[in-house]
């Protein structure tokens, strides 16, 4: 839930004297590029754990019918 503009209002007087106006842009621009790289990353590892899940099922299966095969052959 987002919050009100009665609740933002005494927050960013608050940054903006802590800060100052000036800095506060740089701030954000920065607080973007983190949130986006870390977007990215999250999505490349979502990926990759998605590929791995395929290449490993794979053998799995090759392995349960070579097992399932050399069982009836005994």
């Amino acid at each position: 839930m987002m919050p009100s503009w009665q609740e933002l209002l005494p927050i960013l007087v608050i940054l903006i004297i802590i800060f100052g106006a000036r800095k506060l842009p740089e701030i954000g621009a920065g607080l973007g590029k983190g949130i986006k790289e870390f977007k990215k990353s999250v999505k490349e590892v979502d990926e990759d754990s998605t590929e791995n899940k395929s290449d490993n099922k794979k053998p799995i299966e090759a392995e349960v019918e070579e097992d399932t095969n050399s069982k009836k052959e005994s």
